[in-house]
């Protein structure tokens, strides 16, 4: 299987090269701790609003930080790995911030999408993309689908 991970001045030449082709660059982040059919159905949708869809994952210190004691379930090479396995998924990074927001004023994706848990007003990155002349959406949220779900319906058993 293709590994899609690259690192960020990697990204810049392809987001370059696709925005010069005319294609479409649709960007999102998160944990991405345990794939579920939450993250596969919202990555899906991500995707088809674009011609590539480029996916950051936050570092495993960060994901500990954000988490709690005990996350991730899996480590950020593995979780890549995952992302990179999925058909929707174009190209994976890794970052080490408490968010995407250089990432995102890097690159400057057509649209910046999360899950509906986020309002649009308080995704990262929504003023530069906007500004540039992108779009920022949040997706619908799909109820019960969380790592967070998962991880305690493990527990009760």
């Amino acid at each position: 299987m293709e590994v899609k991970l690259k690192a960020l001045p990697e990204l810049i030449e392809i987001r370059n090269q696709l925005r010069a082709d005319g294609k479409q660059v649709v960007f999102t982040n998160g944990c991405f701790d345990i794939l579920h059919p939450g993250h596969l159905t919202y990555l899906a949708r991500a995707r088809s609003m674009g011609d590539a869809l480029i996916v950051a994952i936050n570092s495993d210190r960060w994901v500990s930080r954000l988490k709690g004691p005990g996350r991730p379930i899996m480590h950020q090479g593995e979780r890549a790995y995952m992302l990179s396995g999925l058909e929707a998924v174009n190209f994976v990074t890794v970052f080490d911030q408490e968010t995407p927001q250089e990432i995102i004023a890097a690159l400057l994706p057509d649209l910046l999408v999360k899950g509906g848990d986020w309002p649009v007003e308080n995704i990262v990155g929504r003023q530069e993309v906007e500004a540039a002349g992108g779009e920022v959406l949040s997706l619908p949220y799909l109820p019960g689908l969380s790592t967070t779900d998962i991880i305690d319906r493990i527990r009760r058993l």
